[in-house]
């Protein structure tokens, strides 16, 4: 069994601050987050290598009991110890060891400090932290007093309300939360009321681990165009010499202007799909979903007297 190194797998020195502890676990949480890394099998070992290193870390009586026991291990290692002979009376015991004063320890005293029995953690934890000789493994359960603090923090919904044409193109939120928290969030495209962005470790804080920031969104609702999964919908006008001539019409797309063609004959509620110009898809981004445009035909107004009786000439020729 191998020493491990806390403040190694935090990337902090000896001398780090609370605060550069806590940052450099958030920073590492997001980066090895299993759901940030589905493909990575290594990443969940990694999480769980800083989950334990931040419970000890983050704790100012468990990082002196670290640094002081933590450094005796080594050196008993160092020596040619083997984990199997290691006395763990002496954290039982009152008396003096090579000059040492140690104070007694319950075994319970002692799970309750460094979270002993829970599933997780590394053998040198279990053997360092988790038990007092073969009481370890005995001492499997969380129905203990202050078990329940020993835990992973809990999620945070955070409800975040943006425009259409930022679900378009994406967007930014500076957000505060939890008694003045900041954070900068990237809101991707093709997210849709209802959508969870999660952002992994920035929830509340637990003993063994932040929990995560989910941001819940809403998208506004618009006035041109009505949203339909990833396709979206909208009414537009054409005259009816246009409709009936046929010809081109220009279309405001949410992000750009385009020609539609109009057929000869067209009827007014005649819907004409105009591909890939909706919704980017969110989870494949660079593809879109489609624009359906339903044709809403407009009528000639205020005619002259003139005009109208063409129109009667045109209407008997055609009948």
């Amino acid at each position: 069994m191998q020493y491990r190194d806390y403040y190694q797998a935090l990337g902090v020195s000896k001398d780090a601050s609370q605060d550069e502890i806590k940052k450099a676990y958030r920073n590492l949480a997001r980066k090895y987050h299993p759901d940030v890394n589905p493909d990575d099998p290594n990443a969940e070992e990694k999480f769980k290598d800083i989950n334990e290193a931040y419970q000890v870390l983050s704790d100012e009586e468990n990082r002196k009991k670290y640094d002081q026991f933590g450094a005796q291990w080594k050196q008993y290692q160092q020596r040619g110890g083997q984990a199997e002979d290691f006395d763990w009376s002496q954290w039982a015991s009152q008396g003096q060891r090579g000059g040492t004063q140690y104070r007694s320890v319950s075994p319970e005293e002692f799970e309750q400090m460094f979270g002993g029995g829970l599933g997780g953690f590394s053998d040198f934890f279990e053997t360092l932290f988790g038990g007092m000789g073969g009481a370890r493994s005995a001492r499997r359960t969380t129905n203990r007093p202050g078990a329940q603090n020993l835990s992973r923090g809990q999620n945070i919904e955070h409800p975040v309300e943006i425009s259409l044409e930022e679900a378009f193109h994406g967007t930014t939120r500076l957000l505060t939360y939890e008694g003045g928290r900041r954070i900068e969030a990237t809101i991707p495209p093709g997210v849709k009321t209802g959508s969870k962005i999660r952002l992994a470790g920035q929830g509340a804080e637990g003993s063994r681990g932040s929990g995560d920031l989910l941001l819940k969104i809403k998208v506004r609702s618009h006035p041109i165009y009505d949203r339909d999964g990833d396709d979206l919908r909208m009414a537009q006008p054409v005259d009816f010499f246009t409709a009936l001539l046929g010809g081109e019409v220009l279309v405001k797309a949410i992000d750009k202007e385009v020609k539609l063609t109009i057929p000869p004959e067209s009827d007014s509620g005649k819907v004409i799909r105009l591909r890939g110009l909706g919704m980017p898809k969110l989870k494949s981004p660079k593809k879109n979903g489609d624009l359906y445009v339903t044709l809403q035909i407009t009528v000639p107004k205020n005619l002259t007297t003139q005009q109208k009786d063409k129109l009667q000439e045109l209407q008997k020729e055609i009948e």
